[in-house]
């Protein structure tokens, strides 16, 4: 059991040593906790060196280097055709510029995820997934962590490789804020007028002619009734003159009864 001494030397954190039987006197100190030695102490920048700036300065002086990548890549295949900024694009970019700010860029953990599946022409592949946690070192040696996802599909054993790409590409583009500077499609647009209205004398050959239904007559007359000439006079096929309404109202008749729909 300890003495009221020994607790009393716990709490104020100073060890006791017992000395004769009964009898304890404080333990010398310990030797003073040295830290580890500074990395940068001692280092000069030379003259090809980048500027020893925090890590998010660093990244941000990057991001004003880089300034935007254009779509200038185009995918067409399949039936669909498409711009985009391919992997080797933006790593080519983003390299000289990090390098000259002394910024690395590393993956420090990848977790993937694997999945058979077949392409629409039953040829067989294997899906990779990845979410990539990366670690982003500037000039003093601190550092930034984000994470982002890859997929990738491939036949072979690229897909991991193919994912952890796509994954970078993501991470540059995303973390970089890097824009296009592609024109926006809300840019341009073209103003949809209204279509002309046909008169009714432009329907005429059309009512006559014995190909056109029915039902191809029961539109016209619903075209004349919304433009407001169901009255108007016309030539029939006859020769007689006659209200165009009236006209495509009997030729019609006679086409529903002679079953030409």
């Amino acid at each position: 059991m300890s003495t009221i001494q020994e607790r009393a030397a716990s709490a104020a954190g100073r060890t006791l040593t017992e000395t004769e039987p009964g009898t304890f006197a404080e333990a010398p100190p310990a030797d003073d906790f040295t830290p580890a030695p500074d990395p940068m102490a001692g280092y000069e920048p030379g003259d090809g060196d980048p500027e020893m700036v925090p890590v998010h300065i660093a990244w941000l002086r990057v991001r004003k280097d880089v300034r935007a990548i254009a779509k200038g890549e185009q995918y067409n295949g399949g039936g669909t055709r498409f711009n985009f900024r391919g992997v080797d694009t933006v790593v080519n970019t983003f390299g000289p510029v990090t390098l000259r700010h002394g910024v690395n860029v590393f993956p420090q953990h990848v977790d993937a995820v694997y999945r058979d599946t077949t392409t629409s022409k039953g040829s067989k592949m294997r899906e990779c997934t990845v979410t990539v946690s990366w670690l982003i070192v500037g000039p003093k040696g601190d550092t930034l962590t984000c994470q982002t996802q890859g997929e990738a599909l491939d036949s072979a054993d690229k897909g991991t490789a193919k994912a952890q790409s796509v994954a970078l590409r993501v991470l540059l583009l995303t973390g970089g804020l890097t824009p296009t500077h592609d024109k926006d499609p809300d840019t341009s647009y073209i103003e949809r007028g209204e279509a002309p209205v046909r008169s009714a004398a432009q329907y005429l050959d059309e009512i006559a002619h014995p190909q056109t239904s029915a039902g191809r007559l029961r539109q016209i007359h619903y075209e004349l009734r919304q433009s407001g000439q169901l009255g108007a006079l016309v030539t029939n096929e006859v020769g007689d003159e006659e209200q165009i309404g009236t006209m495509v109202v009997r030729i019609g008749k006679e086409r529903a009864a002679g079953g030409a729909e």
